[in-house]
């Protein structure tokens, strides 16, 4: 069984994802013996985010590993336990809300998740259709 970052990067659909990952120095961090939880946003959620908007973003390593980490939940979170949870904190250090509406989870009001429980060697991927901003610190 491929980790998290094989895995993401077999499915094709995450190359944004790598991209970010590999940009913010944090693949080794998602190769490590976790377990993680990552919520991995598709190239179509970063699709909805403009080009230069994501630019500035790639280019500003502060706040692109704020974004990235806060798409990580430290352990092992599978689908069952995820539907039963109000919120999850990440490793950015904001937690990230959950609702269950109409049998679909959506994190903080707006993002779907489209794909859960894939499996991988250190953890689990869940696949998102929104990018997650994390809540500006005061």
């Amino acid at each position: 069984m491929h980790d998290i970052i094989d895995t993401a990067v077999a499915a094709g659909t995450f190359k944004t994802l790598a991209t970010a990952l590999t940009a913010a120095g944090l693949i080794n961090t998602l190769k490590s013996a976790g377990p993680f939880t990552v919520l991995a946003p598709t190239d179509a959620a970063f699709a909805k985010i403009s080009a230069a908007d994501l630019n500035a973003l790639l280019a500003d390593m502060a706040k692109l590993t704020a974004v990235l980490t806060y798409h990580v939940i430290a352990g092992n979170v599978p689908a069952a336990t995820v539907v039963t949870l109000h919120e999850a904190a990440t490793v950015e250090g904001s937690k990230v809300t959950i609702a269950v509406v109409d049998g679909k989870v959506v994190l903080n009001g707006a993002s779907h998740v489209t794909a859960t429980d894939i499996a991988a060697s250190n953890g689990v991927i869940h696949v998102i259709d929104t990018v997650l901003m994390p809540p500006a610190k005061h």
